[in-house]
């Protein structure tokens, strides 16, 4: 079995979730005995993994331009991964014509529909962007991802609020959807980690490119940590983000122990010295990395409604979801202060892992869902279509659009 995964960027684990989540479906592939190769239109970056080591082949290639028919046809992929729907949009057409009967797979990593409808909405009320009626999701970001979706044999989602979310609001079919969460071994969770004595200072961690981790750190430096800090005059909060612009590392302020120290050479190190996690998401979707690292090294956190949605299910949260600055404050003191309502989240979060996330039950789950396709890959089809129809109508817009702009490229 050939997997293609096809990304507008090498992974880096180390700075996003998103490319953590995507060397986590790699390496799953490799597990199988699957032949891998990752293709990017972006050139690799000094933060990007050598992906290589672990047996994943790499190939550059380029929007609008033929040459990925050459190199898609010659690998002749049985499945074809899609980082994003940005990226079916871009090559989805050609890999169906180069390979029909390959399996086409779009990784949402999570809903950008959600993810900007909420942030649309924050703009208007600057409060925590969690539910939202059909009117304001029902965007031209919606038309494009759901589209998308419709056009591909299997979605993944992170999160099942977002596949609740497509089947009911979208009216997408539940054969067409798949919810694999993260995936985490049991040797991965700490649960030897320090204990709660032995740790200090809050921690807040995320890529700064992505809006919402910005967002949370202007909220923490202009209402949440001044609470803090009034009530624990003695500690500190250590923010760190792949990617600190000027503007990040400009709120550093020793003197109000407010933090900024840039990129995370090793988050599990710097998540185990701290006491409190604190992620004031006021918008965004998925399922958050950060979260996930904290409950793997047993630091309890606070977060927003925003946060912990599609984490938990009906399992008790790892620390207290708090949605204004004055109870997102109120609880970072208490979880700072509580020894035995530390040592308790602490505990949820693993079991939260242990019970949702476990990465042989998840990831069996994926490739039986995915094999399961691929062997009656005509039959499923059949019952799609309107991705039938979407495909046929996005083939000649996309193709004649592609077309134009390779040929405008030669021509300059």
């Amino acid at each position: 079995m050939h997997v293609l995964i096809i990304s507008a960027l090498w992974p880096e684990p180390a700075s996003s979730g998103a490319g953590l989540r995507m060397m986590e479906l790699s390496r799953l592939f490799v597990q199988q005995g699957w032949r891998v190769t990752y293709a990017a239109t972006a050139a690799a970056s000094e933060y990007s993994l050598d992906i290589k080591q672990f047996g994943i082949a790499a190939v550059e290639i380029r929007v609008n331009d033929s040459s990925f028919d050459t190199i898609v046809s010659e690998l002749s992929p049985d499945i074809v991964l899609f980082d994003r729907f940005s990226m079916e949009e871009q090559f989805g057409w050609r890999v169906e014509r180069c390979c029909p009967e390959a399996v086409r797979i779009v990784e949402t990593i999570d809903l950008h529909l959600l993810r900007n409808a909420r942030h649309s909405r924050f703009k208007q009320s600057h409060g925590v962007a969690c539910e939202l009626s059909r009117e304001e999701l029902f965007s031209e970001t919606a038309m494009r991802e759901i589209a998308s979706l419709l056009r591909s044999d299997l979605s993944i989602l992170v999160s099942g609020y977002e596949m609740d979310l497509l089947e009911k609001v979208f009216g997408i079919d539940a054969s067409l959807l798949h919810c694999c969460p993260f995936m985490f071994d049991a040797s991965q969770i700490a649960e030897d980690a320090p204990a709660f004595t032995d740790r200090s200072h809050f921690i807040t961690i995320g890529n700064f490119r992505h809006a919402p981790n910005w967002d949370a750190v202007l909220w923490l430096k202009s209402e949440i940590w001044p609470r803090i800090r009034k009530a624990l005059p003695d500690a500190e909060l250590h923010i760190y983000g792949a990617y600190t612009p000027p503007k990040a590392t400009a709120l550093d302020d020793p003197k109000s122990g407010f933090r900024v120290l840039g990129r995370a050479e090793d988050v599990h190190k710097v998540m185990q010295s701290a006491r409190v996690c604190l992620a004031p998401l006021r918008f965004g979707a998925g399922i958050k990395t950060k979260l996930a690292d904290a409950m793997l090294n047993g630091t309890p956190n606070v977060t927003t409604s925003v946060g912990a949605e599609g984490m938990h299910g009906e399992l008790p949260w790892s620390g207290i979801v708090a949605d204004s600055a004055d109870a997102f404050a109120d609880a970072a003191v208490k979880l700072y202060r509580d020894g035995a309502a530390w040592q308790s989240a602490r505990q949820h979060g693993f079991d939260i892992l242990k019970r949702l996330f476990d990465a042989e039950t998840n990831g069996a789950a994926l490739i039986s869902r995915i094999t399961g396709i691929r062997e009656d890959l005509q039959a499923h089809r059949l019952k799609n279509f309107t991705g039938a129809m979407l495909r046929h109508h996005h083939q000649r817009s996309t193709e004649f659009m592609s077309r134009w702009i390779e040929a405008k490229n030669v021509r300059s």
